[in-house]
């Protein structure tokens, strides 16, 4: 029954790869509840969202482990999932619609890409440094979005950001969520986030800040409000390559530095050692459930770096990983409970998520860079939170660098990547 996934030369057992699989549900648990309030203010409504974010984690998780036998588990990646919303339905007045249409159309270039060189070319192309500060961006345009709907920052005519009512109950019971999930996530609480929503959520009952959920458990919602509503045409405009092309680079760096990281603790993906393919059949899951994902209604699927934990656990192989999704089946029942938690247990996640992500900074020396890749990743991660927009930043960062290298006449750094993704960055203002 197991022989598939090689248990005994990868030097794991069925109990550790079950072990393993439990403990990666429970540390990317969040992401079912987190999803659905993120998309649902994009105008889904949230059972819908709900029921197919897990559904999504379920296929891609289930896919990835038999396809690839991999440890790795997939579901709706957060950072892009905050753009879905808040950069495109609310900042461009995107319809969701269309927005999803963006989603699946990135989805479907990435799969025809997945059978290619072309991922490890653009990867090649683009310097380690803007790589980082693109995940560095990201991180603090999730955070900000995280602090602006705790109530922690508020619009101001003067200062246009102000420090918010830090009195207000809703806003102290955010701040509460916030100091327990990073004390719980500091220790290595198994579980952190989900623990941190939970506990929060039992505060915000008790105080009178959200209805106590009449049961735990209920059916699964429909999500035909959502699946298969996107609108590709719509989404095929001049104007939205630039969103097109952020979407599909962010969710390749994205899914190669989680699969790297979560590699180099698994002993898999090394370079020159993979003649089962394993890196390429996991970029080939990744795409593949970014175009299912786009069907059922749900922003840009990708590899969680979640997954180390069940690395950390021994997981070793795909079971692990099927395992993963057959504990997610759970949540398709949870939507009582998943509903009743009041929005400052939630928007902590993103915070904590967008202060893990801007990390990536500390691995840039700034002593040794060159002006050009110094002020690319300033405009780069100070762009993306003060527009609202992932794609303002990656375009003006990569405008910035090939700008000042030319002006420099270092030509020989640049290469037809990082000219083909200036030209795209350039429509980004000329059409805005």
């Amino acid at each position: 029954m197991f022989e598939r996934f090689a248990l005994q030369r990868h030097g794991t057992d069925v109990k550790t790869e079950f072990l393993a699989g439990l403990t990666t549900f429970l540390t990317m648990m969040y992401i079912v509840p987190v999803n659905g309030f993120i998309m649902a203010d994009a105008g889904l409504p949230m059972p819908a969202v709900i029921t197919a974010t897990a559904l999504v984690t379920i296929l891609a998780t289930f896919f990835n482990g038999i396809w690839s036998n991999t440890p790795v588990a997939m579901s709706v990646g957060m950072g892009l999932n905050a753009y879905f919303t808040y950069g495109l339905v609310l900042g461009m007045k995107i319809p969701w619609q269309t927005a999803l249409g963006i989603v699946f159309i990135s989805g479907a270039i990435f799969v025809l890409l997945s059978f290619t060189r072309f991922r490890v070319w653009i990867m090649h192309s683009i310097p380690m440094d803007l790589r980082r500060a693109i995940s560095a961006g990201i991180g603090a345009f999730i955070a900000f979005i995280g602090l602006k709907n705790l109530g922690i920052i508020v619009p101001d005519k003067a200062t246009y950001v102000a420090l918010g009512h830090l009195g207000d109950a809703k806003v102290l019971l955010g701040v509460f969520g916030l100091f327990l999930t990073l004390i719980l996530y500091t220790y290595k609480i198994r579980g952190a986030f989900i623990l941190g929503v939970l506990i929060t959520a039992a505060v915000g009952w008790m105080t009178g800040q959200g209805k106590v959920p009449e049961g735990l458990f209920s059916m699964p919602a429909s999500i035909s409000p959502i699946a298969l509503h996107l609108d590709i045409p719509s989404a095929l405009s001049l104007a939205l390559l630039p969103v097109i092309v952020t979407f599909l680079i962010t969710d390749m760096f994205d899914t190669l530095g989680t699969l790297t990281a979560v590699g180099a603790r698994a002993g898999l993906f090394q370079q020159g050692d993979d003649p089962e393919h394993t890196l390429e059949r996991t970029l080939e899951a990744d795409a593949v459930a970014t175009v299912t994902g786009s069907l059922l209604g749900v922003s840009t699927t990708t590899s969680f770096i979640e997954s180390s934990s069940g690395v950390e656990a021994g997981g070793r192989t795909g079971l692990t990983a099927v395992f993963t999704a057959l504990f997610f089946i759970l949540t398709l029942f949870m939507l009582p409970l998943f509903k009743a938690i009041p929005g400052p247990a939630i928007y902590p996640v993103l915070v904590i998520v967008g202060v893990l992500m801007f990390t990536e900074l500390g691995k840039m020396d700034f002593e040794r860079m060159d002006v050009a890749t110094a002020t690319a990743a300033f405009f780069t991660v100070l762009l993306m939170p003060l527009t609202f927009s992932i794609t303002n930043g990656l375009a003006a960062g990569f405008v910035a660098y090939t700008l000042l290298k030319v002006i420099q006449g270092k030509f020989s750094e640049l290469n037809v990547g990082i000219y083909l993704i200036t030209a795209i960055s350039l429509i980004v203002f000329i059409v805005h």
